[in-house]
């Protein structure tokens, strides 16, 4: 009953903040576009809420990063709903063309580095139905310590990433994506995880008014362990002119890509479910 209330109460405050950003924002919006309908980008925000989209920056666009986890929910006022035990992720990406980017990110939990690089190799048009996006992500956790691992060396503390992002944008309203995707990880436990691990994901948006749209996406896992869950991820883009404004809830709280979609422990049912935010800002 307290879970349903604090999810009510969470929900209520979101909703009252987009609809005051879209009033603030509706007499300063100058951005005008001719481009059409089906070669605009499939989503307005570089993650569709923790897993990556298909837009990408602009040749010369840099931006700056900045995404939260907060705790677990489920424990109440013990940890102030999840506000004593936030995780956070800052970075930068910067569009080297059009077509092409890379990034470079630091998250608190486990102390992980990754740098990515990301590249769109067909954009959607009348001629082809789909923008098919390349992404792939080198990891490094430099939590890992000699005292727990006596023979550690640096590659062990790699792992990897490889994505094929594919959406398509059907209507000003509606776009949806298919991810496929694989891990592998030079150190793993083999008692709950695998050493190379293959996911598909699915992602979508609908968009229900000029700046703000509504997200879901969910990955499935086919390690043969279960000691791990499936991240599920529910989320909301606030269009604010210089920055896309990312609220969610979610059952994963890491906020690096590999440690999203292999690391995710909370079970939605249980109520064990993170909120947070993904803040991009365009310079």
């Amino acid at each position: 009953m307290l879970m349903t209330k604090t999810l009510l109460f969470l929900s209520v405050f979101i909703a009252g903040f987009a609809s005051a950003q879209e009033d603030l924002l509706k007499d300063i919006d100058t951005i005008q576009t001719k481009t059409p309908d089906m070669e605009q980008p499939a989503f307005k925000a570089l993650q569709i809420v923790t897993g990556q989209s298909t837009k990408l920056p602009a040749k010369n666009e840099w931006y700056m990063v900045v995404a939260h986890r907060f705790g677990d929910i489920s424990k109440g006022f013990k940890d102030f709903f999840g506000l004593d035990n936030a995780s956070t992720k800052l970075g930068g990406i910067y569009g080297i063309t059009d077509g092409i980017s890379v990034s470079l990110s630091r998250e608190t939990n486990l102390k992980t580095f990754e740098g990515a690089i990301k590249y769109r190799l067909i954009k959607q048009s009348e001629n082809f139905p789909v923008d098919l996006v390349g992404y792939h992500v080198m990891a490094v956790n430099t939590d890992l310590s000699k005292d727990n691992y006596p023979d550690l060396r640096f590659g062990d503390r790699l792992s990897y990433l490889t994505q094929a992002l594919i959406s398509r944008r059907f209507n000003d309203k509606f776009s949806l994506q298919l991810t496929p995707s694989y891990v592998h990880k030079n150190l793993y436990e083999p008692a709950i995880e695998d050493k190379n691990q293959f996911l598909a994901g699915m992602g979508g948006r609908y968009k229900i008014s000029k700046r703000i749209s509504l997200n879901a996406e969910y990955f499935v896992n086919f390690d043969n362990h279960s000691f791990y869950k499936n991240p599920l991820s529910l989320g909301m883009d606030i269009e604010t002119g210089g920055h896309v404004f990312q609220l969610l809830f979610t059952n994963s709280q890491l906020n690096s890509d590999i440690g999203y979609l292999t690391n995710a422990s909370g079970k939605w049912e249980k109520g064990q479910i993170f909120f947070g935010f993904n803040l991009y800002r365009v310079f």
